[in-house]
Parts: C-alpha cells; structure tokens; sequence
C-alpha cells in the first residue's frame, strides 16, 4: 500500500490544525507576483479597439469568411450600370461578404440617379443571395473637364492628366470605403461587357498580392467575331523601355502604347489565349485598371495609385512599379480573359497595332 501514500495529513485542510497547515506547505515555493494589478477596463465611448492581427488574405477566403470591397469610379457612366450591376449580381463569391463602393466624380449625366436605382433594385430584391453586405456612394468632382468621347479620352496629350486624375479618384474612394475588416479589394471597371462567375474565388486561389487578367474585347464585322485585345497597360519592362523613362523629366508621365513613347515593352494582352489554362502565370511591371484583385493589406501598408510621376508612371501602373519597389508580387493571367465593351478604338493608342 505504500505507493498509495498521500503526502500530508488525512484530512480535509478545513480540519487541520495550524501547525499542520504549516508543515503541509513547507514543501512548496511561495509563489512572488510582481507588477500584480487587477484587468483595467476602458468604458470611455469616444475610446475604439481595432485588432488587425486576425484579418487575413488567404486562398481559402469563403471559408474563412473573408470580406471583400469591390470598387469602382465612375464618371458619365449611365449607360454601362444596369449591364455592370447584371453582372456582379451573378457573382458566386457569399454576397453577404461583399461591400460595394462607388466614386462619381465629374459627371454631368444621370450617373447618380441610376446608380442609386440600381442600388437600391438590387438591394432589396426578394431573393436573399443577392444583396450585398452594404453600399456606399462617394462624391467628389477633380476639375476634370474634357469629355468622354473615345478621341479625347484616349488621344495622346490627355493621357498625363487623365491619369493623375484618374489615380486621385482611386485614392479618394479607396481611403473613403476600406474598412479594417476587409481582406481584398477588386477593383473592377464600369464598362467590362462580360466575365465568369467564379471570378473572385478564381483569383483568391492564386494567393497573389495583385492579380490582373486580360483584357479583350468582342467586335463583330460582316458576321465575323473578331476578338480584339483592349488593355495594353499591363505589361512587362524591357531595356528599351528603362532607358526612355530614364532619358525623360522624372515628373513626366509615360503614356503606354502611344508613337511618342516607343517602350519595347511586352504586353500582356498580345499573349495567351483563353481556350488555354487559364491559371498560367506571368510577372508583371505594369498592370491596368479594368480588372484588379489585391490583398487589402497591400493598400493598408501605402501602396495606392499615385496621382503624379512615379517612375515615370501614373496611375494603376505607377500602382504596380510602387508595389514592386515595396517588395509585393504583381501578377497577370495571360489565358483568363475579361471582356470589355468594344470601344471602336480610332488611331489613338492602338497606333499602328491590330485589334
């Protein structure tokens, strides 16, 4: 029976004397505490705690119920909403993760108006799935005075400003909508014509920092599809291209794709195919706006769109070149392919180039 001993007296410590009380504890170390204080309790209402440690960017986002904010600046935009809302109401990603932001600046149509119509049909329609977590509208007006005709938005001498401008608009409905819940942000254009379901899961699985697709477009003559390639703005650098940028005032933008600046550079919408694998990767140095999916904390860390030289670049490829330099990935998917609306493109920056 030895091996069942117990240490001490055989009684409850509420029957034992002092002295046994005593010599039952002598064993033991008394236990120090330094710095000893109660939990302090902040009630104060003007005082928020805000814990970013537990969002996270990962490629297992709906199951982790990763919230997403979907972007888009829109400008005399009105008669491409109802088609762009069409489409994000088919998108598969858990709707209730999903916030939409728009920026309207400039506009001198009824962009508000239907955009607020819109909202509010797609909002409250009866079938749970499709409406969003929540909407914000911001506005906000830049001087922006030149129309929107494809001629003057594209012709060479406006593309410096309409850049910056263009840049500016993206930061303000950036630093306006992104909450700290937020895991990624998808900018996504007004005028894409079409683009799959799964877009968003698709591009989550690749776990990049930023990831772009290809831009095409559809343009039908005489019966015939004709599948054009749309945005020349993502591309990979070339040594050419380096030492045009080099050779400039560092406050000069370069406009991609244009006869005044021969870059050499290669372009992502020249490449793939999308009856091919969709999921090939390429690197990136310059990326468009169409169509981007970023980790939040890319933006949260200072990388946004800058509304100035950077590189020589402005814009959502000044974006690129800065989120290089801080160390991030950029990324394209030559082979997944989003359409945009067909702009019947004039001599402007297609140049010399096939659709």
């Amino acid at each position: 029976m030895q091996k069942f001993y117990c240490f001490g007296p055989a009684r409850s410590p509420m029957e034992i004397s002092q002295n046994e009380h005593a010599n039952w504890h002598a064993h033991h170390q008394t236990p120090v505490l330094f710095n000893h204080h109660e939990p302090f309790e902040v009630n104060a209402t003007t005082i928020s705690h805000i814990d970013l440690n537990p969002i996270k960017s990962t490629r297992d986002a709906v199951k982790n119920k990763e919230r997403v904010l979907i972007l888009t600046p829109l400008r005399d935009a009105s008669f491409y909403i109802t088609r762009h809302f069409d489409l994000l109401s088919q998108l598969t990603y858990p709707h209730d993760l999903i916030d939409l932001a728009f920026l309207v600046s400039d506009t001198t149509d009824d962009t508000v108006a239907i955009l607020s119509s819109e909202l509010q049909r797609i909002q409250t329609n009866p079938d749970a799935a499709i409406p969003f977590r929540s909407v914000m509208i911001v506005e906000k007006d830049f001087g922006v005075v030149v129309a929107q005709s494809v001629e003057q938005r594209h012709s060479f001498e406006f593309q410096g400003p309409r850049r910056k401008a263009m840049g500016k608009a993206r930061n303000y409905l950036l630093s306006a909508s992104l909450k700290p819940d937020h895991s990624w942000v998808y900018w996504r254009d007004v005028d894409i014509k079409d683009s799959p379901k799964t877009i968003l899961q698709d591009f989550i699985a690749h776990d990049k920092d930023i990831l772009v697709p290809n831009v095409w477009f559809h343009r039908y003559e005489n019966g015939r599809d004709i599948e054009g390639r749309f945005d020349y703005n993502s591309w990979q650098e070339s040594e050419k291209g380096l030492a045009l940028a080099a050779s400039l005032p560092k406050d000069t933008v370069l406009a991609e794709g244009y006869k005044q600046y021969d870059t050499g550079r290669k372009y992502m919408a020249k490449m793939g195919d999308w009856r091919n694998n969709k999921d090939e990767e390429i690197e990136l140095d310059g990326i468009g706006g169409v169509n981007i999916v970023v980790k939040a904390d890319v933006h949260r860390s200072g990388v946004n769109f800058p509304a100035y030289a950077f590189e020589n670049q402005a814009e959502t490829e000044g974006f690129a070149k800065m989120a290089k330099r801080a160390g991030y990935q950029v990324i394209g998917l030559p082979n997944y392919v989003v359409w945009h609306i067909d702009t019947e493109e004039k001599p402007g920056n297609l140049g010399r180039r096939p659709a």
